[in-house]
Order: C-alpha cells, then structure tokens, then sequence
C-alpha cells in the first residue's frame, strides 16, 4: 500500500518547479536543536515514537511522507540553511549545534484534530495548517546544506519572476528512507507563496 501524502491540486508546472494548492492538514511537530542531520534523526525519533503508539490510548497511526524541516527562529522572515519533509527549517542566524529546527509530519487525512490521540510526550504538538499555495522545486539525490540553499536560492528566483509574494520561510521535504538509492530520492523545497 502507498504511503500517503498531503493532498494538493497542481496548479502550474514548469519542470523542475510546480505551483501547487494544499488542502488542509494536521502536523505533529517537535522543536529540536543540532545541525540538520542530527536535528532531523532526534525530530524523527520524537514524532516517530508517537505515531507508533506513545499516545494517550496506545494507537499506531500510519506513516505520511514527506518529512519536514523547517527554521524554528522567532523571526519567520530568516532565510533556511536547509529543512527535508520530513519537514526541516532552520534560521541562518543559527549555526551549528544549537540551531532549532521544526521536524514535522503531516497526520492521515483520516483525522480531524479532535480524533488524533494526544501525545504523551509534550515535546511533540499537533497543529491545523490551512489551505496553502506553495513554490515548490523537485529534486533527486543526497543533500546538503550547500545543496538545499542553492535549491532554494533558485526557487526564490522562480517565485520572483513570477510577481509572488513569500509567505514565512522555506521548508525542505525528503520523501525516501536513508536506505533509498540516491538517484531514486525525492527531495522538495516548498514555501508558501500569494499573489
């Protein structure tokens, strides 16, 4: 059986960039500090303790993807050294070890928010996410820090070109296990954009 992903409606593409609009989501959420590697390996374990049963009724909960990573900086409006969907983000203010990252995984769309367990841990949150436009570039292989910014730097370009406006900061999404051959990686950059 596929895994699931989060729901959108294509609304332009131009290879290896895509407009697309998502539909409403639930996140489970955890704050992390480290570089991007080991920050999003803690993130992971965090969430996936809770999907696997660390819940107030002891219920597994499928796993989506992506993962995400996302800057957890007071100032939204600071640039990523890198984030994955799983979701990563982090603020370039931060360096190194005690750089805080957003790790997140969006929830089955089979849950609202009352009828998702709670966590028992208190590090991880659940939060709604509205309907969202996002930029979005695709691309395959490892990724690095050096990588993700250059994506992202070219992401930016496009939305620039395209009369949109950024909303917040840009989120990396990995989609495949450590274990995946790199060619067969997906890896996106997303930020939310309007016109």
């Amino acid at each position: 059986m596929a895994t699931e992903e989060p729901k959108f409606t294509l609304l332009e593409k131009s290879e290896p960039f895509e407009l697309r609009e998502y539909a409403p989501q639930i996140v489970a959420e955890v704050t992390v500090t480290g570089d991007l590697d080991s920050a999003s390996s803690q993130g992971f374990r965090l969430i996936a303790a809770y999907i696997f049963g660390q819940n107030q009724v002891s219920e597994k909960i499928a796993m989506t993807t992506p993962v995400g990573i996302e800057s957890s900086s007071e100032s939204k409006s600071a640039k990523i050294a890198m984030t994955t969907p799983v979701g990563i983000q982090a603020d370039q203010t931060d360096k190194g070890a005690d750089q805080r990252w957003t790790v997140s995984f969006v929830m089955p769309s089979e849950y609202t928010i009352d009828t998702l367990p709670k966590p028992l841990n208190s590090q991880v949150k659940i939060r709604p996410i509205p309907a969202e436009k996002k930029a979005v570039i695709i691309f395959s292989g490892f990724y690095d820090e050096e990588k993700v910014a250059e994506k992202t730097k070219s992401l930016e370009e496009w939305v620039k070109a395209k009369n949109w406006k950024t909303v917040g900061v840009p989120q990396f999404a990995r989609y495949n296990p450590p274990w995946t051959l790199p060619f067969m990686r997906r890896n996106e950059i997303l930020i939310q954009v309007r016109d």
